[in-house]
């Protein structure tokens, strides 16, 4: 399947570090070579780099990798192809408008049969199960809360049963944003790291780089990552159980009172990349 990447942050933070293990996954390290993409959350605005070459051929990935753009919010995605062909409309992450707001989002997995009803007013430009999805969670979220975005817990139970619905189709692990909070959702496999004082050195899985993070932050910063597997073989990972959706809201999970999904794969099974 494919590859993901979030960062959540209580500053504006780059991203180059963990970016430059993860582009590796994209050709180098890994066989995911359909394309690649990411995007950046910029006050009310947003950045979006995206490319249907492989990311470690990619000189927009040099861009990206060598540029360091500061974000509260991040996502990226690497691209295996299982729906849709390798094209620039079905590159994640996909972004569209609601209540105002820009919403970011990037899939992992493989929807069967998936095909719901749409009302027009979210439509994916490619053919992805992936953009599919985000439409269809966009569309059900206009309907439910019509005039104004919800309470921040509102929302994250709207998006659990959301991520339960769409699950049943197959494989649902995801990343969302809409600059304010990051949401994730693990199906098969998705872990995170927090990295808050004290800060120490990081070494990178997929490439042979180190950072010494005490160099480069105050002892108030705080940064959540989340991948599909660990960026760095030093650094203590968290794995999110398979059927829970996760908030993250300045560099840390917020305390929602269900973070539970409907597993549709069993936790003791083999996950799928």
């Amino acid at each position: 399947m494919c590859q993901l990447l979030g960062m959540n942050c209580n500053t504006p933070t780059d991203i180059c570090f963990s970016f430059t293990g993860f582009r590796a996954r994209g050709g180098l390290t890994d066989i995911h070579q359909d394309g690649w993409g990411i995007a950046f959350f910029e006050g009310r605005g947003c950045r979006v780099f995206l490319d249907p070459r492989p990311s470690v051929d990619s000189a927009v990935a040099e861009l990206v990798r060598s540029y360091p753009i500061r974000s509260l919010n991040v996502i990226a995605h690497i691209r295996k192809a299982t729906h849709g062909d390798i094209a620039l409309e079905n590159t994640h992450p996909f972004m569209r408008e609601l209540w105002g707001q820009y919403w970011l989002f990037a899939h992992n997995g493989d929807l069967k049969d998936y095909a719901p009803t749409l009302d027009g007013r979210f439509t994916p430009v490619g053919s992805t199960d992936s953009e599919r999805a985000f439409c269809h969670i966009l569309a059900s979220l206009a309907r439910t809360f019509p005039d104004t975005p919800p309470s921040r817990e509102a929302l994250h139970a709207q998006l659990r049963q959301l991520a339960t619905e769409i699950g049943a189709y197959g494989e649902f692990n995801f990343i969302l944003s809409n600059g304010e909070a990051l949401f994730a959702h693990c199906a098969s496999r998705l872990v995170y790291i927090i990295r808050q004082a004290p800060f120490a050195t990081a070494h990178l899985t997929d490439e042979d780089v180190s950072v010494d993070f005490a160099d480069l932050t105050t002892p108030t910063d705080r940064v959540a990552v989340i991948a599909t597997t660990p960026l760095t073989d030093n650094e203590r990972w968290e794995t999110i159980p398979p059927g829970t959706l996760l908030s993250f809201v300045d560099g840390a999970p917020a305390d929602m009172k269900n973070c539970t999904t409907r597993p549709f794969f069993r936790p003791d099974a083999p996950p799928t990349l």
